[in-house]
């Protein structure tokens, strides 16, 4: 059975209704394209969409195209417009609470621990979206490794907002922890404005708010000078957090952004940047460096960075690159009914992450970039992330990402594509100038195109193959 809704507590019922009574629960990306939607829901054999009534003008006229869909079951959020038989396609819409209002009780029975219980599809950036199993035995562990204290901490006393969406990689699993220890839960729905959100976490008194980084640049001006007391940590994953909005939050707040990373395929959850008792003493400077990292894999997942293509490990210096792989009982070992799955997974169950990263002598990870968004210039290796974060820290700067495009002596060379912010005057030759210092000479970008703003994905991060393909043919005259 499927899900199409926002972050709401019928949302919540049926994160356990369904795995609960024997079936398998499948949460629907709305942010998808309309033929990912109909791929995945086919691949999937949805029989039962439960759909937000705010929701429904999206996915009905996409009802056609679904192969074995047999009832569709409306939540009402007193918001949208049902639409007529027609656009239904023959499909009986029915009244989610009508049917709990006629249904008995249910006599849950214990199922096999290595029976699946929730499904969800990579976002799909490059080619159809691959299927993910969780089983009940890997979302028990992994709600279990969310509640431990080093990692996001998830307690009885907590009031947690998940911003994260419940339709992506389990809401980063605190859907399943808040339940599981006691917590209150503080849904969004379907509001995600900064203001919005701002004012959940003052009035609701939240003390844990999740979500990736688009979201707290929008969040953060609307928290300067109100009473945020109430928050003891803000994880974020999703992009890599840079340097300056971290310490912006700890300049205005008090308290740094929490990183994590993780990825659908591993629940998500694998690594928190939490710092070690001595690295607490450090300089601020030195401890905001640190937090520009995703820390140590948390108990019970390895993690490895290895030369590409191999299994051979690189040094643990926190200089040596390589590929980052893991695995681990809440790590997936494969792709639901998908050929690729090779691609992606050892033999020995290794998840082939695509994330080329650094890790130290403690074990902590720093993520370099993402192996496709790795420029290669002149026949060496630049990080995108690396100039982002250096970017973003200029005041004049909303939003940054960096992509390489072809060069005809050095094979690509970085593009920076930038966001002003409102008001600002900024030019090219001072982002150049801005950067000149804090990177190697040959790493600067030789242009800086002016956007509006940068093209995100379903799940808020940023959308490089967008803007791969709109300076596919170079950069426009005056764009810089």
């Amino acid at each position: 059975m499927a899900t199409f809704a926002w972050n709401t507590a019928r949302h919540l019922e049926l994160y356990f209704a369904a795995p609960c009574s024997g079936r398998v629960l499948h949460t629907l990306n709305l942010r998808l394209f309309p033929e990912q939607l109909t791929y995945i829901v086919n691949h999937a054999d949805d029989e039962v969409i439960f759909v937000d009534r705010s929701l429904l003008g999206l996915l009905a006229p996409l009802l056609p195209t679904f192969e074995r869909v047999k009832h569709l079951v409306m939540m009402d959020d007193g918001a949208g417009t049902i639409p007529g038989a027609d656009a239904l396609n023959g499909h009986e819409l029915l009244d989610y609470e009508a049917l709990l209002a006629e249904a008995s009780p249910v006599d849950f029975q214990p199922v096999d621990e290595l029976r699946a219980a929730s499904m969800c599809y990579t976002s799909g950036t490059t080619g159809s979206p691959k299927g993910v199993v969780y089983s009940h035995r890997s979302t028990f562990l992994h709600t279990m490794g969310v509640m431990s204290a080093d990692s996001l901490g998830a307690r009885e006393s907590d009031r947690i907002l998940p911003v994260v969406p419940m339709f992506h990689a389990n809401a980063w699993g605190l859907a399943h922890a808040g339940p599981a220890c006691g917590a209150d839960l503080i849904m969004p729905g379907a509001d995600l404005s900064g203001k919005a959100l701002a004012d959940l976490i003052v009035e609701e008194r939240v003390t844990v708010a999740a979500g990736v980084p688009t979201i707290w640049m929008q969040v953060l001006p609307e928290l300067v000078g109100r009473d945020t007391s109430s928050l003891r940590v803000i994880p974020c994953g999703g992009s890599a957090v840079s340097k300056a909005l971290s310490e912006s939050y700890r300049a205005q707040l008090g308290l740094p952004i929490l990183q994590a990373w993780g990825m659908t395929e591993t629940s998500p959850v694998v690594s928190v940047c939490q710092l070690d008792a001595d690295q607490q003493l450090l300089a601020d400077d030195d401890q905001a460096t640190l937090r520009t990292g995703v820390g140590r894999s948390m108990f019970g997942v390895d993690c490895r960075v290895v030369e590409p293509g191999a299994s051979t490990p690189v040094p643990r210096d926190g200089e040596s690159s390589g590929e980052l792989q893991s695995r681990g009982p809440w790590i997936a070992a494969s792709y639901y009914n998908d050929e690729r799955s090779g691609e992606s997974f050892t033999d020995d169950g290794w998840l082939r992450t695509g994330d080329v990263a650094t890790m130290d002598e403690r074990g902590r990870i720093r993520l370099v970039d993402r192996t496709k968004d790795l420029i290669k210039s002149g026949g060496e290796w630049i990080s995108s992330v690396e100039l982002e974060n250096e970017l973003m820290a200029h005041p004049e700067i909303h939003e940054a990402a960096v992509i390489g495009i072809v060069d005809a002596r050095w094979g690509e060379r970085p593009l920076a594509c930038v966001v002003r912010t409102e008001g600002s005057e900024l030019t090219e030759a001072d982002v150049l100038e801005f950067l000149a210092p804090k990177v190697a000479k040959w790493q600067v970008p030789d242009r800086v195109a002016f956007i509006d703003e940068v093209p995100k994905t379903s799940v808020g991060k940023f959308s490089k193959k967008t803007l791969r393909e709109r300076f596919a043919d170079g950069v426009p005259t005056g764009t810089g």
